[in-house]
């Protein structure tokens, strides 16, 4: 079965950075949001195992699959590769997700994060391409794809070996496309070559892509004073031929509204704002950055209980901004409720899971340095 892109909406809602309260999601508020995308015309919801803790499928559950009909929206999530010891435990997952949810299938199916190394070996150890299958013959798949965060000679690869996939899902963005990590112009232009639909994840870069200063932010505003900057973010993308669904993690109304708003009646760049967007990406790579999209996949695991994105995100306002004192506030406060870079013991478990492959335990040690 083939997806029917003329189906697909242009903006998808990602469930992963859901707006908190003391540290729970706030439903509440989720479900304004769920209410404001869907009313837009828009029905297309990504979430995984892992997001929030376990607790995003359940936050589907609540403000979505409890509050409209099942035909209504499109739900996706994922399998995670690091979750499975054994064969049994596909099964447990994926029955778990399906109560989570409170549902009887996924629209879309996720292998999680296939990337080089471990990984992409745990999906081909359990055969999880041809449960997949399977489980699109029991119907409780409808299309079956994996998100993707390894380079362009795997890539190519897993799609010789798996014809059968459906979509791709890659993180994709104006300052990647020349990322020697991500290197998201070269997954884009294979995908494209074979007329595999794509799924954008990370548009905005976790937010960075939102607010990139006065005087970068005043080039895009004098160009279209009525556009924000995160706008030209998920413009860009949009403009992209292949491109199925664009992800967008939004923490609150604001965020949605503004993204609504972009999509409605989407405008793709022209060629003047294209060579905007080439200039802007170059003004920007002046400036040296850790690479984190604040993912948190490395937070939950941490013993130290470091909120390494938000350190991250010190130093590189630090990097960009040295005399703005804020930024060393901003890192007190999150130290103060968890530990500070120098607290790292250097286990490794972060590492193990950032999908930008950051040497994380070398980059708390200069953060050390600058922070503490």
């Amino acid at each position: 079965m083939s997806i029917d892109l003329s189906k697909m909406p242009k903006l998808g809602f990602g469930l992963m950075r859901l707006p908190e309260t003391n540290g729970s999601i706030d439903i509440e508020h989720v479900c304004k949001m769920v209410d404001a995308y869907m009313n837009a015309g828009m029905n297309y919801f990504d979430t995984a195992y892992v997001y929030h803790g376990g607790k995003s499928e359940v936050a589907a559950r609540e403000a979505l699959v409890k509050r409209y009909p099942r035909d209504s929206f499109m739900l996706a999530t994922k399998l995670p590769a690091w979750e499975i010891r054994k064969e049994s435990d596909i099964d447990r997952i994926f029955n778990e997700q399906l109560e989570r949810a409170g549902v009887d299938y996924f629209d879309l199916y996720l292998l999680h994060s296939i990337e080089d190394g471990n990984n992409y070996e745990v999906y081909e150890k359990y055969d999880c391409f041809s449960w997949g299958m399977k489980m699109k013959e029991e119907g409780k798949i409808k299309h079956l794809g994996f998100s993707y965060h390894g380079s362009p000679e795997l890539l190519t690869q897993v799609l010789d070996k798996h014809p059968e996939t459906e979509f791709v899902q890659i993180q994709l963005n104006y300052l990647d496309r020349s990322n020697p990590v991500v290197r998201s112009q070269k997954l884009y232009d294979i995908l494209a070559e074979r007329n595999i639909p794509i799924i954008v994840m990370e548009p905005v870069r976790g937010g960075m892509l939102a607010d990139l200063g006065a005087e970068i932010n005043g080039k895009f505003k004098a160009k279209r004073a009525d556009k924000s900057v995160a706008s030209w973010a998920l413009r860009f993308v949009g403009t992209l031929p292949g491109v199925m669904t664009i992800l967008s993690g939004m923490s609150n109304e604001e965020q949605m509204a503004d993204n609504i708003s972009t999509f409605t009646d989407f405008e793709p760049l022209d060629d003047s704002e294209m060579q905007l967007i080439d200039e802007i990406t170059a003004d920007i790579l002046k400036v040296p950055q850790i690479g984190c999209t604040a993912c948190k996949y490395c937070t939950p695991g941490c013993p130290m209980k470091i909120s390494i994105p938000d350190v991250f995100r010190t130093v590189n306002t630090l990097r960009r901004y040295p005399d703005d004192w804020r930024a060393k506030n901003f890192y007190n406060g999150v130290a103060s409720r968890g530990g500070r870079a120098g607290d790292c013991i250097g286990c490794g478990q972060c590492e193990g899971v950032c999908p930008q492959h950051l040497p994380i335990i070398e980059l708390l040690k200069e953060a050390s340095g600058i922070l503490d």
